[in-house]
This record gives C-alpha cells, sequence and structure tokens, in this order.
C-alpha cells in the first residue's frame, strides 16, 4: 500500500490578497530567519514550498511517503519526501534554508505596516481535514502526519514551531509588524496501525491574516 499523500498548498486569504508585494532591496542581507524589515504599505507575504518573491503562485507541493509491507507491520513512524525545489529563502541573500528540498518544505511569512493605528501583528495558520482519505473511502487520521522544524545556522530554527496536525485550524505562529520569519519543515507519517492498501490523499491549506 501506499499511505500518506497530502498537499500543502500557499493561500493568502481573501482580503489579503489586494495587499501582497514583497520589496526585497528594502531589507539589508542577513543570515538569519527572524527578520526586520523596512516599513512600508500594509501587506502580507506567505510562500510554503515553491514560491515567487514578488508575485503569485499557484504550485501545491505534494509530501508522500510510501511504506512497504514490512514496514506497515513494524509499525515504525515514516519520514515522508517532498516534490518541492525550492532551497533558498526568497529573502535577502538567498541562504539555503532547505538544504534537502526533496525531503523538506520552506514556509515564510512576512507582515508590513506602516503606522501605528495598523493591527500590530499578523497570524499564520494552518488547516488540515480530519481524514487522509482512498478511492474506496478507507481513511487515516490526519493528526497520524506531524513535522519538525529546521533552520541552518539560525539561532531561531523553531520561529515556526513543530507540530501534529490536529484536523482542524491550528495557530502556527504570530508574525510581528515589519518582521519576515522562515524555516523548513520535516514532515513524519506516525504509521501507529495497520491501514486498508491505497493511495490515500488530503490537503492541508496554511494562510496568513492580519485583521
Amino acid at each position: 500500500m501506499t499511505p500518506p499523500t497530502f498537499r500543502p498548498t500557499n493561500k493568502r486569504p481573501l482580503a489579503a490578497l489586494a495587499l501582497v508585494a514583497l520589496c526585497v532591496a528594502e531589507m539589508a542581507a542577513a543570515h538569519a530567519w527572524s527578520l526586520s524589515l523596512t516599513s512600508a504599505s500594509r501587506r502580507v507575504f506567505l510562500h510554503v514550498g515553491n514560491g515567487t518573491a514578488n508575485g503569485n503562485n499557484g504550485t501545491i507541493n505534494r509530501v508522500t511517503a510510501t511504506l512497504t509491507g514490512a514496514q506497515l507491520l513494524a509499525g515504525t513512524p515514516q519520514a515522508m519526501s517532498s516534490n518541492s525545489t525550492q532551497s533558498n529563502s526568497l529573502y535577502g541573500d538567498g541562504f539555503t534554508t532547505c538544504p534537502n528540498p526533496a525531503s523538506q518544505v520552506m514556509v515564510g511569512a512576512s507582515y508590513r505596516r506602516n503606522n501605528n493605528n495598523q493591527p500590530a501583528s499578523a497570524t499564520l495558520r494552518v488547516t488540515s481535514p480530519a481524514n487522509l482519505t482512498n478511492a474506496a473511502g478507507d481513511t487515516i487520521p490526519f493528526s497520524q502526519i506531524s513535522w519538525t522544524v529546521s533552520a541552518p545556522g539560525s539561532s531561531v530554527p523553531n520561529v515556526i514551531p513543530a507540530g501534529t496536525f490536529n484536523g482542524g485550524t491550528q495557530t502556527l505562529a504570530t508574525v510581528p509588524a515589519n518582521t519576515y520569519i522562515e524555516n523548513c519543515h520535516s514532515f513524519i507519517y506516525a504509521n501507529s496501525a495497520l491501514r486498508a492498501a491505497g493511495t490515500y490523499n488530503g490537503q492541508v491549506t496554511y494562510t496568513l491574516s492580519s485583521p
């Protein structure tokens, strides 16, 4: 059997779409993953996996695990692979945040504002369905998938923390005004029970929003 597959989605809330922009030249290059930005007109920017620095990117990357019968019987957690090719940061000097994109997904988010009357922060969230499902209607709880985080050389590798999907909406991080945060996510399938044969699919959606 081949469980499970899920697709993290680049998605910005409709209320934020008109505000999306990115001005890389306004920020000094730095090897850090919680970066201060110059103030600008109010906007949010979000990328998950393959991203584009100066515009929208409709790519939906896939994270997968293919298990043998022996692995299923062993019941040990399995690392998941990714079809992302994004290894370098979209900010600053393009530092290599995800050195192994075939097993990692880069997540980055920024919020900018230019006066104190605007909201002080933006919120990064992820929403997952209750289950992954195969063609026969069999299911695997989405809580079987978790992720670890890393950012080589960073003093704040967990600026977006590790966690486990809960089949609902989870708050991942608060992004202060005029700040960009980024790290690398590696996904794990818990493999804690035997499942019916098949390919299981599910899709998660990341959003960044400011009131």
